[in-house]
């Protein structure tokens, strides 16, 4: 059975939240209220299917955070240091994060973590609410979209590391906005293409490379060979069934790999000219076609065909996460492969970035907080990050401490995938409303809207977002 999306329950909670925090954090003009949205789920194995989920009301100052379940607090006579941490429900996470915080309260004689959990769907109701009484923790969880958001709202300060600390990371893992360093993950996520050595040799497909991914006419070419089998209701599966999130951090590098993007990275000021330009037209063509070719299947696909169907055999090829990829190997063994993204154009691209840490900018204990983040970015806790949830960690000597990232393992070439081929999100406050209305239209244009019309009107409530929001903090 594939494990379900773990974006499942990030972006409904995170765009709404972070929007209204910004709004009423800066002078700006107040963004737009965020739409319904699916919640994208943190934890990599989620026990339910995803499910659309109405992004919240504003929250007045007054609203009381939801309550949040305090870990066993240390007595002693050092600095406390307030954590919120949002994954409550995942019980082992949080056993590695409670020794993590074990450790580096014995490690020193000057501060003491204490933390507070926050069931996932609830913590960013939380972080908005204790932003409007100005009553935020030292230490804060953020998933990596939301934090330039947060940064440019004020409640976040530059991470203060020693020099050198993250040269060996992945990019995805490490939080920047406006060049400045805001936040650290522990770990990162990477997509790949998963299907079986036996479909592509009885059917005469190249496998691909890193270095040789397939071209647009390849991959192309592939679906069409495979969907002429007749062995598979679809040769493809993309993943429709999941939303919120999924969308942005699945299928925009599609789109920046055709030469597209949702906004434009030069001055993030527009998404003009390249969500409307030539190449996303082009790209938005070829999406279209993908599901009036019924190469994949589209915005009815139901969600247990998404977590299951490529095991069963109704697909020939699946579109996921390294977090389902361990149920891939437990059913096909070394059958299994994971390609990378193919190059549409302009090199091959895939999603990067997850949960990462940072410390507030109101805290009276920044250096507590810095002491934090620079011990628990230890190789040792990457790595036991990595075997306990199955993600990847976010160094390489970190890897070669695990059992399925180390040189050899069944999952290694995740690794490779992220460091050779990973995009974070565009790191913008625009980005979270920007990212629902990406989401739209990728639906619209699967379910038939003129493509160019779609995508100009998209450019529009962009845009309009930005100059509301007087450019975000970028000149």
């Amino acid at each position: 059975m594939q494990t379900k999306n773990p974006f499942v329950s990030l972006s409904g909670l995170a765009i709404a939240s972070a929007i209204l925090l910004a709004a009423c954090a800066t002078p700006a003009a107040p963004a737009p209220a965020a739409p319904a949205a699916s919640a994208p789920t943190p934890a990599p194995a989620a026990t339910e299917a995803p499910k659309a989920t109405e992004a919240p009301a504003a929250t007045p100052a007054a609203t009381e955070a939801p309550k949040a379940t305090e870990a066993p607090a240390a007595t002693s006579g050092k600095t406390k240091l307030t954590m919120w941490y949002h994954g409550a429900g995942n019980d082992v996470e949080k056993k590695i994060l409670t020794q993590i915080i074990d450790d580096f309260n014995a490690s020193q004689d000057k501060y003491v973590v204490e933390r507070q959990d926050f069931p996932q769907k609830s913590y960013n109701d939380s972080v908005v609410a204790a932003a409007l009484a100005k009553t935020l923790p030292d230490i804060i969880d953020m998933d990596g979209p939301v934090m330039p958001n947060w940064a440019w709202s004020g409640y976040l300060a530059p991470l203060d590391l020693k020099p050198g600390s993250l040269d060996k990371f992945l990019p995805g893992a490490i939080g920047k906005w406006q060049d400045k360093v805001y936040s650290v993950g522990l770990w990162d996520a990477a997509c790949a293409i998963v299907t079986r050595k036996s479909i592509l040799s009885d059917n005469k497909i190249r496998i691909p490379t890193l270095d040789k991914p397939w071209t647009l006419d390849e991959f192309d070419a592939a679906l069409v060979t495979l969907q002429k089998t007749g062995k598979y209701q679809f040769p493809l599966d993309l993943g429709m069934a999941w939303t919120g999130e999924w969308y942005p951090y699945a299928f925009s590098p599609f789109l920046q790999s055709f030469g597209g993007d949702i906004i434009d990275r030069k001055t993030y000021l527009t998404a003009d000219n390249v969500l409307n330009g030539p190449e996303a037209v082009k790209f938005g063509s070829w999406w279209q076609s993908l599901f009036t070719r019924k190469l994949a299947p589209g915005t009815s696909q139901a969600g247990t065909d998404r977590d299951t169907g490529f095991s069963d055999g109704k697909y020939a090829m699946q579109w996921n996460g390294n977090w389902a990829a361990l149920d891939s190997i437990k059913k096909f063994g070394d059958d299994v492969l994971f390609l990378p993204a193919p190059d549409f154009g302009k090199g091959p691209k895939i999603g990067a970035s997850s949960w990462q840490f940072g410390v507030s900018s109101a805290s009276p204990n920044k250096e507590g907080g810095y002491a934090f983040i620079q011990f628990a970015i230890q190789d040792k806790y990457l790595a036991a990050f990595s075997d306990g949830i199955g993600l990847i960690p976010a160094t390489s000597s970190a890897a070669q401490l695990t059992k399925n990232y180390a040189k050899g393992g069944s999952m290694a070439v995740f690794f490779d995938l992220s460091a050779k081929q990973a995009l974070i999100r565009p790191p913008t406050p625009a980005y979270l409303s920007a990212a629902k209305t990406f989401e739209k239209v990728l639906a619209d244009i699967a379910n038939g809207a003129d493509v160019q019309k779609t995508l100009d009107t998209a450019v529009d409530e962009i845009n309009k977002d930005i100059v509301a929001n007087k450019g975000y903090g970028f000149k």
